[in-house]
């Protein structure tokens, strides 16, 4: 063992390292699976410990020759990742999941990543094993009806909001409006400081004089 990671063992995390941890009530690796599965670098990666645990995550389903939602839920999801750009790979995280494994490799997440703008940082592209992607698939996007759930296109059109620090879920159309989208991620933020409040009032103080200066009103589309 060397000094430097010596040192680092014994007094611990790196002030600037995030250190996630989950909430007692998390469901953990039992539900989420440890699945191993790849990305879009073609590294491997643990579902639960390397994207899920003690993390607040963003998660949609897709397939590469997609031609219809999936890119226009990609492009949203770009812009989504513009309005939070400050936070993602940092305390907020995206994933998304092929449904199509088998036909879905690496350079296939790659190529659909780069075609779309979505080589970002904090967003990760994942594929794996037909069985592991299902059950996943099953457990996060799960409707409880089978001619539902046995549909592989038919999750494309939503994505998962998930904070395991503080066990929180929720669901999103990534087609519906900015404001909606964003608002629902902020339901799964952790809890704001004081301070934080009043500089995030402030902001929307402002954000709300200068649309009620320009339209007479707020616009909230």
């Amino acid at each position: 063992m060397s000094r430097r990671t010596f040192l680092r063992n014994f007094a611990g995390r790196p002030p600037d390292e995030p250190k996630f941890t989950p909430h007692r009530a998390s469901l953990g690796v039992g539900w989420f699976t440890n699945a191993l599965l790849r990305t879009h670098d073609d590294k491997q990666v643990r579902f639960y410990d390397d994207c899920i645990k003690g993390r607040e995550v963003l998660i949609n389903l897709f397939y590469a020759n997609c031609e219809s939602a999936c890119p226009l839920a990609t492009s949203r999801l770009v812009k989504v990742h513009e309005e939070l750009k400050d936070r993602m790979g940092k305390n907020l995280f995206m994933y998304s999941m092929t449904v199509k494994p088998e036909e879905d490799d690496p350079k296939a997440l790659r190529q659909y990543a780069e075609m779309h703008g979505a080589l970002l940082p904090g967003w990760t592209f994942l594929t794996g094993d037909q069985y592991d992607i299902d059950t996943i698939r099953y457990r996060l996007f799960g409707m409880n009806h089978i001619m539902v759930d046995s549909d592989i296109y038919s999750h494309t059109s939503f994505m998962r909001i998930i904070n395991d620090a503080a066990n929180l879920w929720y669901m999103v159309d990534p087609m519906a409006s900015m404001s909606t989208i964003l608002l629902k991620i902020s339901w799964a933020d952790p809890p704001k400081t004081f301070e934080e409040l009043v500089e995030a009032n402030k902001k929307l103080q402002e954000k709300i004089n200068k649309e009620k200066k320009l339209y007479g009103y707020r616009n909230t589309l």
